[in-house]
């Protein structure tokens, strides 16, 4: 049973940081492109980073330099270091899978986590 599970969200000031997991179970993730997409109220979803199964990253432009995305096959965990955070970051995060190479299209991505919210505070 294909299972990922989020964790890690809250709710924190401007400037704060918080590191998002995403624990991978069920099915061989070795070999996957792995992505955290991000959904705010009334918006679509948008991609927020990717990484490939060579450890090749892609993040939004607006996290670049602030955000960063990894992944430990030893813990079958995905994560996301989120750092300097502004209100604009509010949302619920989602971490993705999908076979092959990496999209930004939340359609490309076969499974999906339930979500964690992220709330940034003025």
């Amino acid at each position: 049973q294909v299972q990922l599970v989020e964790s890690g969200g809250g709710s924190v000031q401007a400037g704060g940081s918080l590191r998002l997991s995403c624990a991978v179970s069920g099915f061989s993730w070795r070999w996957m492109c792995m992505g955290w997409f991000r959904q705010a109220p009334g918006k679509e979803r948008e991609g927020v980073a990717t990484i490939d199964s060579d450890g090749r990253t892609n993040y939004l432009e607006a996290v670049k330099g602030l955000f960063t995305i990894s992944r430990d096959y030893a813990k079958n965990t995905l994560y996301l270091q989120m750092n300097s955070l502004k209100p604009e970051d509010t949302g619920m995060y989602y971490c993705g899978a999908r076979p092959g190479v990496c999209s930004w299209r939340p359609v490309d991505f076969a499974y999906w986590g339930q979500g964690t919210q992220v709330t940034v505070s003025s």
